[in-house]
């Protein structure tokens, strides 16, 4: 497959941080040391969980959003390879695949003018190609009947994780997605802000919940539009913590127990947590403990199909900060669903 880079052997000892005394998760990781097709190399291998990076930000440049997505994936890895193994983390049941990469078109489209019609359709046709990419990587992941976690990248992510899961699953999921936005704008060319609306038009997305959907960034024509597919649910972030119309753990159980009557997929858009660097970073926003209860309360569930973690676009300052948010949500996940 040409976008995906395999995780090395090599690789994995450069960011390993030995101590004495002490056993790392990343020593006790499994790797696949030549891929042929991830079917046929991961079908057979005693894993539970598959995790994989998206190192692009080309679907949030189509959105005309904050780049940084891209980064993601190294910041995660070099955390995650160095928390303890222990009874806690369940190292042993987790494959690294690797990542995709999209660093060549994202250099090819640094420079246009996305003002020209031309250049941004040029972007968004891009988009597409990740759609394929992580469709196929997801829906093998799957079909070998492990769980994909997928990490970085932009929401237009989303898209792939929900065909792929669609495609493996031979019917619509459910999808419950931790965003102060809705992502279900117009069919205008694929971008990071319209992952759930074409994979509803395609058919692949069924019950669709919104967690803590801000006010202040949902224009009247998406509230609309929401109100008119009947398949879609919401909450506010403002009614549950600033007016108190609703308790959190409350509306978790209300939305879990809209989305899990069949296999459902888990999106958290870092953009929903405050203050953590992301595409568009917000002052309020829900806490990293209330993330991880989320993870945690949709994870345990049988149908959880899959969890993906976008939108955070750590800087050199807040790498080791991003990359320890997205391992808490990553060992949350696995902790609660094993259970």
């Amino acid at each position: 497959m040409e976008h995906l880079i395999v995780f090395t052997e090599k690789e994995k000892q450069l960011l390993l941080k030995k101590r004495k005394g002490e056993t790392k998760f990343g020593e006790h990781i499994q790797l696949i040391p030549n891929l042929t097709k991830i079917y046929d190399d991961i079908v057979n291998l005693d894993v539970d969980y598959v995790v994989f990076g998206i190192k692009e930000d080309i679907g949030v440049t189509a959105n005309f959003g904050n780049t940084g997505t891209h980064k993601a994936w190294d910041a995660t890895l070099k955390v995650l390879l160095n928390i303890q193994s222990n009874e806690f983390t369940a190292a042993k049941r987790v494959l690294i695949l690797g990542h995709l990469d999209y660093n060549e078109e994202r250099n090819a489209i640094a420079d246009l003018d996305l003002s020209k019609k031309k250049q941004i359709s040029r972007v968004r046709h891009l988009v597409e190609t990740i759609d394929k990419d992580v469709t196929y990587v997801v829906s093998s992941i799957i079909n070998a009947g492990k769980i994909p976690i997928i990490i970085g990248g932009g929401h237009n992510n989303a898209y792939g994780n929900i065909k792929g899961c669609a495609l493996a699953n031979n019917g619509k999921i459910n999808v419950v997605n931790f965003d102060a936005h809705s992502d279900f704008r117009a069919e205008e060319g694929r971008h990071s802000g319209n992952g759930f609306s074409y994979a509803f038009a395609e058919g692949f997305l069924k019950n669709y919940f919104i967690f803590g959907l801000h006010e202040n960034y949902t224009s009247d024509t998406l509230l609309k539009t929401m109100k008119k597919v009947k398949t879609i649910k919401h909450n506010t972030y403002e009614a549950i913590e600033v007016r108190n119309e609703f308790d959190f753990t409350s509306e978790i159980k209300y939305a879990l127990d809209y989305i899990s009557d069949r296999k459902f997929g888990i999106e958290i858009d870092c953009d929903a947590i405050r203050n953590i660097q992301s595409s568009a970073m917000t002052p309020s926003g829900f806490s990293v403990k209330q993330a991880r209860q989320f993870v945690n309360g949709f994870g345990k569930h049988e149908n959880a199909t899959y969890l993906h973690i976008c939108e955070a676009a750590p800087t050199n300052k807040t790498e080791t900060k991003i990359g320890k948010l997205i391992t808490y949500l990553i060992t949350d996940f696995i902790r609660a669903n094993k259970s």
